[in-house]
Parts: C-alpha cells; sequence; structure tokens
C-alpha cells in the first residue's frame, strides 16, 4: 500500500502566516523511524509537510483510485501549522479530497483538542474528572474550588501553560500569562492530589487498553510540565513505569474508563488517557491526547512495548486498525485473484512502473524525421514483446517503418493490436520533458505513442504465460505517422487481414471516449508559378501570392459540416528573391471525407474550382483511407463497454475528424481506435495523458484480451 506521512517540522508554507503558530513539532529522528517501520511492513512510503503543497504532493504521490482498487492511505502525524484547532486541519483535507488517514478524524481531534467541552462530556457519560471553573478573561470571580487549582489553556497541548497554584495572587498571574501568551479561556480545575498514569489505546469498536503507565515525580510540583515532557535544560525528575506497580483491579478499572473516555469523544485508532489516582482509589480524567506521540521514549510506545508491540510492529498495527475501520477487514480487501480479479490487481499495483516506463520512453526521441531514434525505441519494445513471449514476424516487418510479433499460436484470426512509435514533430521543435502533474503526465510524443506502448507491454504482462500461450494475438509497431503511413499502410493492410479483430491504440479523446468512425484524409501539394516583379513595380499580372489568396477562400468554403467534408490550404512557402515578390508559392491542401465517394467528388471539385491553367501543378501526397461506422465496430466497442462496467471504468465511443491507420483495416475486421490513455494538446509541446486513464486503458486492454483468451480456450475445449 502507498503510505504519506504526514508530519508538521518545519514549513510554514501558507498564504499568509496568521493566528496562534503551533508549538508542537515532530523531530526528524521519530519521523524517519515511522517511514524505517513502515517500509519494513512492505508499505511504499513518502513523508510529507502538512502544509498548502499537501494537496498536489499527494496527487502526485497516489492519484486516484479506481473503484475496488486498494487506495493509497495517510499516516497522520500533523499537529497543524497556525490557528484553531490546529489537530483538525490536515484530516479535514484528507476527508475533503478522500484519502483514508490513521487517526481520529477532525470531529474527535477538536473535542479532545477543547478541554472544557470534552469535561462535560465526561461529566455527561459518567466519567470522572475533576471538578473545573472556565475563565474568558483575566476579570474573574474567584471559584468556589480548594486550592491547590491546576491552571491551562483551554484548547492547547502537551502541557503548554500548565501551572499549579496556591492562591488567589498565583491563579490571578497564571491566568494573565495564559491569555496573554495563548490568547484563549483558561480551563481551572480541582488538583487531585495523588499518582498520575495514563492508557495507551489502540483499535476501533472494542478498542485494547495498554498496560497502565505511571509517573514517577522527583523534586518539585507532582506535575506533568512541557519542561518535563520536553526535557528542557536536561530536566529528568519525571520517570515512567510501566506497568505501574498498582493494584490489577484498580488497572483493569483504568483501562476501562481510559476505553469509555475513548468511546465518549468519538476518537479512531489510537489514544492516550491521562489520569489521577487519589488516595482513597478513586480515579480521574484530566484529558485524552487524540495524537498520540510515537516518540521512543514516550508513555504510548512503552505501554505498546509492554503489551508486545515492537516499534515497527505498532506503526503498521496503526495501519492495520485504520484499514480496519474504513474497509472493513484488518487488510482491505483485494479483488480476486483469479479471472479478471487478477489482471485488475497486477496492473494497479503497478502503477508506479507503468509511469517509470513512460517517463523512460519520453526520454528517447524517435521523432518522424529521426530514423536512428525509431528504430532504437523499436528494438527496446521488441525486446521486451520476445521476453514476454512474442517472436518476430519478418513477413511482416521492413525494419525501418514496421516491426510486427505475434504469440506462438500466431495472429491469425486472433487480436492484431497496431501502436505508433514516431512522434510527428518537426525537427527544429523545441523538445518537452517528461513532467508529471497531479492529473496528467506531459511530455513529448506522451500521448501519441509513449503511454500507449507502456499500457501495451503491461497488459501483456498482465496476462502471464499460461493465458498468453494459448491467445492468438499480434503486435504492429509502426513508425512513420508523420509521414501518412506511406512505408508500413501495407504491411497494416496484410496484418489486418489475418485477425478477427483490430484494436489501434491511438489516444482517447477527451470524455473517456474512443473512435468508432474516422473521415480519411488526403493531402495535395499546390504550386503556382509567377511572374518576377520587384518590389513597388506596378501591375499585379501573375502575381502567385494573391491567386493562391484568393483560391484558398474559395477551397476552404467547400468544407460543409452536414456533409462531414473539409477543405484548408496549410503550409505555405514562397520562393523570391531579395527586393523581389514571390514569383513561386507552394501550400499543401488537406481535405477530409468520410467514405471514398464523398473524397472523389470533393477531389473533383477542388481541381474544377482551379481550373485548367499551365501556371499551377497539382499533386497528390498522400490518401489515408476513412473510418467508416461499422455494425462490426459497434460490436466490438460493445463488448469493450461490458469490461469496463464491470470495472466501474468510463466509456463511451464518438467519430473523429482526424485520420489513423484504423482506416487501413479491410471491412470485413472489425476495430476500434482510440484506445490508448486519454490525451490532450496533441502534435504540441503540452501534450499529455490522463494518469488514471492511464490505467484504466490498460485494464481495458487487458480485458479484452482476457476474454479473447477465454473464448479460445473455450473453442479448444469445445
Amino acid at each position: 500500500m502507498k503510505i504519506a506521512v504526514i508530519y508538521n517540522r518545519q514549513s510554514n508554507k501558507v498564504i499568509n502566516l496568521f493566528g496562534l503558530p503551533s508549538r508542537e513539532k515532530y523531530g526528524l529522528t521519530s519521523i524517519q523511524r515511522i517511514v524505517g517501520a513502515l517500509r519494513k511492513g512492505g508499505h511504499q512510503v513518502m513523508a510529507f509537510e502538512g502544509d498548502k503543497d499537501l494537496i498536489p504532493n499527494l496527487e502526485g504521490f497516489m492519484p486516484k483510485a479506481l473503484k475496488g482498487e486498494l487506495p493509497g492511505m495517510a499516516f497522520n502525524l500533523s499537529y497543524g501549522i497556525q490557528g484553531q484547532a490546529r489537530y483538525t486541519h490536515v484530516p479535514g483535507i484528507l476527508e475533503m479530497v478522500g484519502i483514508p488517514y490513521v487517526g481520529s478524524g477532525p470531529l474527535g481531534h477538536s473535542l479532545a483538542l477543547d478541554k472544557v467541552v470534552a469535561k462535560m462530556l465526561f461529566v455527561q457519560n459518567h466519567v470522572p474528572t475533576p471538578e473545573y471553573a472556565v475563565f474568558e478573561d483575566s476579570t474573574f470571580e474567584v471559584p468556589n474550588l480548594p486550592f491547590p487549582l491546576i491552571v491551562k489553556p483551554k484548547n492547547e497541548a502537551v502541557s503548554f501553560g500548565l501551572r499549579i497554584v496556591h492562591n488567589e495572587s498565583e491563579l490571578r498571574d497564571a491566568v494573565a500569562i495564559i491569555h496573554r501568551e495563548f490568547e484563549q479561556a483558561v480551563l481551572v480545575e480541582r488538583y487531585i492530589d495523588g499518582r498520575e498514569i495514563n492508557v495507551g489505546l489502540i483499535g476501533n469498536g472494542a478498542p485494547e487498553a495498554f498496560p497502565v503507565a505511571e509517573l514517577i515525580f522527583g523534586e518539585g510540583p507532582r506535575i506533568y510540565t512541557e519542561a518535563d515532557k520536553k526535557a528542557k535544560g536536561g530536566s529528568t525528575r519525571v520517570s515512567l513505569e510501566c506497568p505501574a506497580k498498582i493494584p490489577a483491579d484498580l488497572a483493569s478499572h483504568a483501562q476501562s474508563m481510559a476505553i469509555r473516555a475513548f468511546k465518549t469523544l468519538g476518537l479512531y485508532d489510537c489514544a492516550r488517557v491521562d489520569m489521577r489516582v487519589d488516595p482513597e482509589g478513586n480515579l480521574y480524567v484530566l484529558e485524552i491526547n487524540s495524537l498520540p506521540s510515537l516518540g521512543q521514549n514516550g508513555s504510548y510506545m512503552r505501554g505498546a512495548a509492554e503489551a508486545g508491540l515492537d516499534f515497527t510492529a505498532l506503526v503498521n498495527r496503526l495501519v492495520d486498525e485504520a484499514s480496519a475501520r474504513y474497509f472493513g477487514t484488518p487488510t482491505p480487501n483485494r479483488v480476486a485473484t483469479s479471472g479478471k480479479g487478477d489482471l485488475f490487481a497486477y496492473i494497479t499495483e503497478r502503477r508506479d512502473r507503468i509511469e517509470k516506463r513512460i517517463q523512460q520512453q519520453v526520454a528517447r526521441s524517435s521523432r518522424t524525421q529521426d530514423p536512428i531514434g525509431v528504430r532504437a525505441l523499436a528494438d527496446d519494445m521488441g525486446e521486451r514483446l520476445v521476453e514476454l513471449g512474442l517472436r518476430a514476424r519478418e513477413d511482416l516487418s521492413d525494419g525501418r517503418t514496421t516491426w510486427s510479433f505475434e504469440t506462438g499460436s500466431s495472429m491469425r484470426g486472433g487480436t492484431l493490436v497496431i501502436a505508433s512509435l514516431d512522434v510527428p514533430l518537426a525537427r527544429d521543435a523545441p523538445a518537452t520533458g517528461f513532467r508529471r502533474d497531479p492529473e496528467w503526465l506531459c511530455g513529448e510524443g506522451i500521448a501519441v505513442s509513449r503511454a500507449p506502448l507502456a499500457s501495451l507491454e503491461f497488459a501483456i504482462r498482465s496476462l502471464r504465460a499460461r493465458r498468453l500461450k494459448k491467445l492468438h494475438l499480434g503486435v504492429l509497431l509502426y513508425g512513420d505517422e508523420g509521414q501518412d503511413c506511406q512505408s508500413s499502410a501495407d504491411f497494416i493492410r496484410k496484418a489486418s487481414q489475418e485477425a478477427a479483430e483490430v484494436i489501434v491504440l491511438r489516444p482517447g479523446n477527451p470524455g473517456d471516449l474512443a473512435v468508432a468512425s474516422r473521415r480519411g484524409q488526403r493531402r495535395f501539394r499546390l504550386r503556382i508559378e509567377g511572374s518576377p516583379r520587384r518590389l513597388g513595380a506596378s501591375g499585379h499580372k501573375h502575381d502567385a501570392m494573391l491567386w493562391l489568396m484568393a483560391k484558398a477562400q474559395d477551397l476552404c468554403a467547400l468544407s460543409s459540416r452536414k456533409q462531414r467534408v473539409s477543405v484548408d490550404v496549410v503550409n505555405i512557402h514562397v520562393s523570391t528573391f531579395p527586393m523581389w515578390v514571390p514569383h513561386r508559392v507552394d501550400a499543401t491542401v488537406v481535405m477530409s471525407y468520410p467514405d471514398f465517394a464523398l473524397g472523389d467528388t470533393l477531389e473533383a471539385r477542388i481541381r474544377e474550382l482551379l481550373g485548367n491553367d499551365d501556371r499551377w501543378s497539382f499533386e497528390a501526397l498522400s490518401d489515408r483511407p476513412p473510418m467508416p461506422e461499422r455494425e462490426a465496430n459497434l460490436r466490438l466497442i460493445d463488448a469493450i463497454r461490458t469490461i469496463a462496467d464491470d470495472w466501474h471504468i468510463p466509456f463511451g465511443s464518438e467519430w473523429s475528424v482526424l485520420p489513423s491507420v484504423a482506416g487501413l483495416v479491410p471491412a470485413h475486421v472489425p476495430v476500434v481506435c482510440g484506445l490508448g490513455p486519454v490525451g490532450r494538446d496533441l502534435y504540441t509541446g503540452q501534450e499529455a495523458v490522463s494518469r488514471v486513464s492511464v490505467i484504466q486503458r490498460t485494464l481495458l486492454l487487458a480485458g479484452l484480451l482476457a476474454a479473447m483468451a477465454e473464448r479460445e480456450g473455450s473453442s479448444v475445449h469445445a
């Protein structure tokens, strides 16, 4: 499990430093010991300051969990930075963003911190506590309580401001100091002359009580001050004895009373209850620490040790208790370890490895104009696929733009998965490195290539050898997307002919949508030859630029939303001499169309509009076929949607203007495009994929392949 240890130590990262600052800090050694103990328990752990950066830090460490996935958890040590009820700040944030955590909730902490409210609840629930009074300011009448009295701030911990007073003068002085230093009301309660004990608790529902610990006081007042707790000035006047040397029935009574006080305030997982025993053996609850220190010399740790829990066992037991509270079992339920369940567990437990693989691949350069980089990435992916049990298909590979692999059962009659290796960016475009945001992974080619490749690899890994051996599966990697697949197209057509279904791992569309149909796209080079003319010379006869501008407007007017066709003029380049008007203009004309008939009609209209003139030439550069919406495609999408519904993964489909290699798949073969992770800002320096969709789409691909393996296994047995 991923566990975020949250603490307050050095950071004051807030929008404004405003309000009463916290005086409590966790020691670095204690934090490191807790992190180490959790790692020994098999958890993946990171520690974070409980400041304003907490939410993005947590999102980066433990992204949104899928339904049924084992979520991350926070191990809360935070005392807060400033303001009132500081113990509640981090639990409140965790409640808001939906992260389970170890320890009490905001309500329990606030009740325990407000000593007056806690005592009122104790009285109502028959938990003995010393008589008390509350002073809101320094003008008060002396309460009808016998001296000596205990004076403390109403809403503090660690014995801050704690004093014992013996007369009215000391009382007024102590109250004035607390009002001045802590800016809050003052609690005054009867001093119980006797032994001071405490009981550590762990668990929920029926929490377990540790053996009773007793504070043994040396010289000085018989109270546990801030200086004693922090050993300021080398103070050693208070020692700890655990188990306390008290009668067994009194110890049992103290443990029962501690549990009752714990339940009265609605605390979770752990607490320490401080008490006094008067000479007659009467018990009084003084207060509850809802965030007991895990420092190695503290009484909570001593009690745990006496109960048989060493430090590592205690820390991991606290995680188990919180897990039981959130998920109903000591260890959160994992999905079944067979069938689809093992796919789910395998993939969701490897989020970090999948993102690490994406990061590694983003670091590789494989732009379309970089054949060496493309081949290097192909070699790397090929090695991984062979390691997983696939073999190369030499007849469907050329080693330059296309590489094909299949399982031992071959791809014939099975599933063909197609993914792109190249990144269609200009050679001189600035490189963009990998970056992880809370909800997005960013980097060059991450949506069009890198995340789909990682999804493919881990989907195959999740199948394990037994399933993979009987699965008819092919993988085709191509590296000329930026050249309109002119070299790979024949291999893609031939490989698709062998398959029963084809999955194209192009990026999914926003809204968790795959693509059921795509328009085709034809690209042409339009060259216009004009008459050279010096700048400033009169006349515009045969002006190439003016001719193109006029024609471009007419060409773009051929676009029709109703017919789902469009024409655009892009990539205009001019040839000219210094101080001359351009005499040659080259432009790319791009037309998109839903079917071949409309495509041919539109191309004919373009040529007709240009007219018969030897001053221009119109040359076809590429033709990417459309992917029509077919009934077989919709059935394949429905099969994927069924898998998505089983795992509560959002999934839908739509049509797209942009072409893809899915248009090369023969009409009789079902194909779905856009099953890669959901992307945005494609072909730009801001390209990104949704982090949660990386896991979701890997699961969908794995589930689809597993279903195919089961069908093939059933047909063999039949």
